[in-house]
């Protein structure tokens, strides 16, 4: 079993900056795909960005590409989320996914674990 703790969320103002973990416990961290995903109310759940287990390849949804970095360190077993020029439209439950077959995708269904979210509000 793999457990996902997700922290570093909060209220900023647009244009603040916000450095999100997820720290994961269980199974072998190194050759897992980790992601992010945020969901808004109202709203389904969409991808936001993804790392393989090397770090050496990373996906972003266009609407973050620029501001969001995605990175990781596995001796510490943690996947950062480096969000910069924060938008009102970045307001989410932030939540951490990981595949443990090393994989990464755009798809939710995709992650088998996942951690129970943090919480990111963005003022205008």
């Amino acid at each position: 079993q793999v457990q996902l703790v997700e922290s570093g969320g909060g209220l900023v103002q647009a244009g603040d900056s916000l450095r999100l973990s997820c720290a994961a416990s269980g199974r072998t961290f190194g050759s897992m795909g980790m992601a992010w995903f945020r969901q808004a109310p109202g709203k389904e759940r969409e991808f936001v960005a993804a790392i393989t287990w090397s770090g050496s390849t990373t996906w972003y949804t266009n609407s973050v590409k620029g501001r969001f970095t995605i990175s990781r360190d596995n001796a510490k077993s943690t996947v950062y989320l480096q969000m910069n020029s924060l938008k009102p439209e970045d307001t989410a439950v932030y939540y951490c996914a990981l595949d443990p077959n090393g994989a990464i995708g755009w798809v939710a269904s995709e992650y088998d674990y996942w951690g129970q979210g943090t919480q990111v509000t963005v003022s205008s």
